[in-house]
């Protein structure tokens, strides 16, 4: 189905309209010059001999070129000839021709990968991003995208990806291996010491500063019959024992309670990977905070108040997302700029990235030829070709005038030599 061109520039195409039209005014004005000169001297001898034969091959060879560049476009004179107007009546094979063209001297491995290594991409993004006002920009630009996406996830899309992709894919895995696989590399790197002091930490000070939430606790399970001022003193020396237990605790990294604990957790983990009865309590464990509704909940909280933090500090031109993206963009050019091994690494990966891209869709890419121009009526197509290359083609037609009127000449002269 044909359809009509997309619109150009109408001023561009003003200025084509101009060329054309006169470089069409020089080459009919050469041709009338011709026949205006075979005229005057028609049945001459002598020199005005040769003139006429070469004006009569200047008109012949300025008629001939114009029905050739004619016969590209339209139909000479208005008459069907055959092998005439043939943008119009050949443009799906001239796409089919022109697609095949490109695709096998343009978009081949070597000359993609050759270009595109002589661009020295990683080089000219190195110089670009060196400019203050250029980093600051690309910043400025990524800042607002990321924020404009951020908004544009909402609260039911939060929610749809928890309920449709996480939770049905965590019901499917089992969570207990998992787990038990990140506690024995946290043992083995001893990640679980930090957490452990912090808790140290927290507790004795709580301890410190709630004694009354102590005395109130374990005042209400001390004997009913035993006399109030003993039940001080007796909670008081629990209280100071057990300040005293924390603080061996925290000051002996091979404390008893610290061993009894590794051996506990290392217990716990073995038994997550290996024991089914502790596995099953795990995935009923896993089911039951899955089935509960705060997990959606929890998610869209959490969610709400990353976007809020992202979108602040984005939005602050100071603020601390800005500062570590400028300080990461910046990082990243001095090394680009100090890093001649980088900097070919990164164009040969640009290079094997765009191979990568002709090899898999160039077909695709020049196939956009051949279906744009199939969709293009065949006389609006002419004529559009025709603006953009006619005044090129008129060259033709005027060096069909003048070379046929020296081939001319050349001729009489033999047709002279040869009669005497």
């Amino acid at each position: 189905m044909s359809g009509p061109l997309l619109p150009t520039d109408p001023s561009a195409d003003a200025q084509r309209r101009t060329a054309l039209r006169r470089m069409r005014t020089l080459a009919v004005g050469l041709l009338l010059l011709a026949a205006a000169v075979y005229l005057l001297t028609l049945d001459a001898t002598g020199f005005w001999g040769f003139v006429n034969a070469g004006a009569e091959a200047s008109m012949v060879g300025a008629i001939a070129d114009w029905f050739a560049v004619t016969a590209l476009f339209k139909h000479p004179l208005g008459l069907p000839i055959p092998h005439t107007a043939l943008i119009p009546k050949r443009k799906d094979e001239l796409g089919r021709g022109l697609e095949e063209f490109v695709g096998e001297n343009f978009l081949h491995e070597e000359i993609v990968r050759e270009r595109v290594l002589g661009i020295g991409v990683s080089r000219r993004v190195a110089d670009w991003l060196a400019e203050p006002a250029n980093a600051a920009r690309l910043v400025d630009e990524a800042s607002e995208l990321l924020g404009i996406a951020l908004s544009k996830v909402r609260e039911e899309h939060v929610e749809a990806l928890v309920t449709e992709a996480l939770v049905p894919r965590l019901r499917e895995e089992q969570v207990a291996p998992l787990l038990g696989g990140l506690l024995a590399e946290a043992l083995a790197d001893d990640l679980h010491h930090g957490l452990v002091d912090l808790a140290l930490d927290e507790m004795h000070d709580w301890l410190l500063a709630h004694p009354e939430t102590v005395h109130e606790v374990l005042g209400e399970r001390a004997p009913w019959w035993a006399p109030e001022r003993l039940n001080e003193i007796v909670i008081d020396r629990l209280q100071l024992e057990m300040l005293r237990w924390l603080s061996e605790i925290r000051a002996n990294p091979s404390h008893r309670a610290r061993l009894a604990l590794d051996s506990l957790l290392t217990q716990l983990a073995r038994d997550l990977q290996q024991d089914a009865e502790t596995q099953e309590r795990a995935e009923r464990l896993k089911e039951r905070v899955l089935d509960h509704p705060a997990v959606i909940a929890t998610a869209i909280t959490l969610w709400k108040a990353l976007r809020r933090a992202l979108q602040t500090s984005l939005a602050d031109p100071d603020g601390a997302v800005r500062r570590r993206l400028l300080a990461e963009v910046a990082h990243a050019a001095a090394r680009l700029d100090a890093d001649p091994a980088l900097r070919e690494r990164l164009d040969r990966a640009a290079a094997d990235f765009a191979v990568f891209a002709v090899d898999r869709y160039g077909a695709e890419v020049t196939a956009v030829i051949t279906h744009t121009i199939e969709r293009w009526d065949g006389k609006e197509a002419a004529r559009r070709i025709e603006l953009h290359v006619g005044r090129d083609l008129q060259f033709i037609r005027i060096n069909g005038t003048i070379v046929g009127g020296l081939v001319g000449v050349l001729i009489h002269a033999s047709t002279v030599v040869m009669g005497h």
